[in-house]
């Protein structure tokens, strides 16, 4: 699978100034920038940037910004599912996951991650893929926000609906941990029905896989 990657970008006026929001960027791009002190929510700063260069040059990677100036002030990061967890089974080329949305608080309240996933479904690439987020109430700024944990959730579901994610029923055992946590799903109108049946065999694969235990009895 050829992954095109289409440049596209919008600016928005906020009490902040104006915002820009760009993507997908290479590396190279994303080293003109500097990378807000604040986004340290999965590491410290300068670790996540680290990591948003990789992401950047793999093939399928995707990262799309948002920035004030020169100054990165949120992110959202597209990727194959890591290699060790259930969604990389069975290495699907057209299945990424939206492995990370962050914004820096002093910008938070501004619809910016709306935007963000907003921008990167523009690009007609997108139509080719099943898109997933697993979203785990133990990532989520519950403390800064001050929010329980059924209303950040509220609010993470309105974010991914401005992209087309929408909740998923699964039998990760992960994510059927917390009655919070959730997987969200959007799938590219270009997605052929054998992806979508590999896939529904994904969700379920703990069902998937007893059945083949039965079978083989």
């Amino acid at each position: 699978m050829k992954h095109i990657k289409r440049y596209q970008s919008t600016s928005l006026r906020t009490e902040k100034g104006e915002i820009i929001i760009e993507g997908p960027l290479s590396s190279i791009e994303l080293e003109k920038y500097q990378f807000h002190d604040d986004l340290h929510a999965f590491r410290p700063a300068q670790k996540q940037l680290e990591a948003l260069l990789g992401i950047a040059d793999l093939e399928e990677g995707r990262i799309i910004i948002c920035r004030e100036g020169e100054l990165i002030v949120g992110y959202v990061t597209f990727l194959y599912p890591d290699p060790l967890e259930r969604w990389s089974t069975f290495a699907m080329e057209d299945l990424i996951e939206l492995g990370a949305i962050e914004i820096a608080h002093p910008y938070r309240g501004l619809k910016l991650g709306s935007k963000l996933i907003e921008l990167a479904m523009r690009d007609e690439m997108m139509e080719n893929y099943i898109i997933i987020s697993t979203e785990y109430y133990w990532h989520w700024d519950l403390k800064e926000t001050k929010l329980s944990v059924w209303n950040y959730r509220k609010i993470m579901e309105k974010m991914m609906a401005s992209g087309g994610l929408t909740p998923s029923p699964t039998d990760d055992p992960e994510i059927n941990s917390h009655p919070a946590n959730c997987l969200m799903v959007r799938i590219g109108k270009h997605v052929p029905q054998a992806s979508i049946e590999k896939f529904d065999r994904l969700r379920f694969l703990e069902q998937d896989r007893l059945r083949s235990l039965r079978k083989g009895i």
